[in-house]
């Protein structure tokens, strides 16, 4: 081989072992390159991951409250209705009790409603009818004895004495202006109980506006009987 050759083949050799340089240093590069986008993605693969887990935890935290508020929703419906259903049925207890009991609570309705003791007392159509004169009668009885003078029992137990008490009893409010409660011709659309009338101003003992009044003052107990 001359000396041509030799220095071709240096050169060569050179070359070649430069660009092998080159090539692992370009690799290792490469490879660190690599690992290092290897290791970004992956902490950004866990941080999307942990993303995920919170927004999943979240998710669920407000599905579950969403849940609970619903439930307390349901059962709070359940039990309006449980607590309704406990004044309809008074309605209906009322509205049925038997007839001398009936005539009792409505004379007694109108005895307390009662102001000059001179008032209309209006019933519903059925009431009227059935009951209305015996309401009538009992509240003024009712209300006659309550300014009447108080006569020894054991007169009022025979019957003179009974006559006598009546003649006093009505004497007596005539005189005082009161028992002298009238059946009114006219109707009024309720369920039961009744309005007592006097001039233009009526006050309303019916059935509807008494539960009424009781549900604002007793819902809150019933509903503790009824759930606890």
């Amino acid at each position: 081989m001359n000396g041509i050759e030799k220095i071709t083949g240096q050169i060569q050799a050179d070359a070649q072992a430069e660009v092998d340089q080159i090539a692992a240093q370009a690799k290792a590069q490469a490879e660190e390159i690599l690992a290092d986008y290897e290791a970004r993605a992956e902490a950004q693969a866990k941080i999307i991951a942990e993303k995920g887990r919170q927004n999943a935890a979240h998710r669920e935290e407000r599905l579950v409250a969403v849940a609970g508020l619903e439930a307390r929703k349901a059962a709070l419906t359940a039990k309006q209705e449980m607590v309704d259903r406990a004044f309809d049925q008074a309605m209906e207890t009322l509205c049925n009790l038997p007839e001398e009991e009936y005539v009792t609570l409505l004379a007694a309705l109108a005895v307390k409603a009662a102001v000059t003791g001179r008032e209309r007392v209006i019933l519903s159509q059925k009431d009227r009818t059935r009951v209305g004169k015996a309401v009538v009668m009992t509240a003024n009885d009712a209300l006659a004895k309550a300014v009447a003078p108080k006569m020894p029992q054991d007169l009022t137990e025979t019957r003179t004495g009974a006559f006598l008490e009546k003649v006093v009893n009505g004497a007596s409010a005539l005189l005082a202006g009161t028992g002298m409660l009238t059946l009114s011709e006219k109707t009024a659309p309720i369920q039961g109980g009744l309005l007592l009338a006097d001039g233009d101003v009526e006050v309303n003992c019916s059935f509807e506006m008494l539960v009424r009044l009781a549900r604002n003052d007793l819902a809150g107990q019933v509903a503790k009987l009824l759930f606890e």
